[in-house]
């Protein structure tokens, strides 16, 4: 079946076929291998993308489901060769150990930026319930987040 998707600003036509994942359409189809397959359940949140800019799993979505839609990956984030707020965040917070889940880690986090400019620690936990690491513990993500809470609230202040 033919979907028309707009991924990280880009329009894209493609034939799927109707059972193909909405994680498995962006890694094999459009090769954006950001977006990383965990558990396959839901469980983790690796796969977390930002669909009409609400935070999904794209290991439960088909990709027929995201036709029309606009979807935001982890390579979405960066503009002109800058890491986002959230990215850099996690990249001077330390947030991240092995690394798996960090672009689900990040989109969620975004998400919850783009809601709430002034999270507490609490805000930030919940709003990362869905998604595992194995690695740390959570602390410095949740550091991450503040960072970028911060940044974004001094780059609006500034412009």
């Amino acid at each position: 079946m033919k979907i028309t998707t707009v991924v990280n600003g880009q329009m894209h036509e493609s034939d799927v076929e109707p059972r193909m994942l909405l994680v498995h359409y962006l890694r094999e189809v459009l090769r954006l291998t950001g977006t990383h397959i965990g558990c396959e359940t839901s469980l983790c949140g690796a796969c977390t993308v930002l669909l009409n800019g609400a935070a999904v799993k794209s290991c439960t979505l088909l990709a027929a489901q995201a036709d029309g839609a606009e979807i935001t990956t982890i390579e979405g984030l960066a503009k002109d060769g800058q890491l986002d707020a959230t990215q850099e965040g996690f990249w001077e917070e330390h947030g991240l150990q092995c690394g798996f889940c960090t672009p689900g880690m990040i989109m969620a986090s975004y998400q919850l930026l783009q809601r709430n400019t002034h999270p507490t620690d609490a805000d930030i936990r919940h709003a990362l319930e869905g998604n595992l690491c194995r690695c740390t513990g959570y602390q410095h993500i949740v550091n991450a987040v503040q960072y970028a809470a911060k940044k974004m609230r001094e780059t609006a202040a500034t412009a």
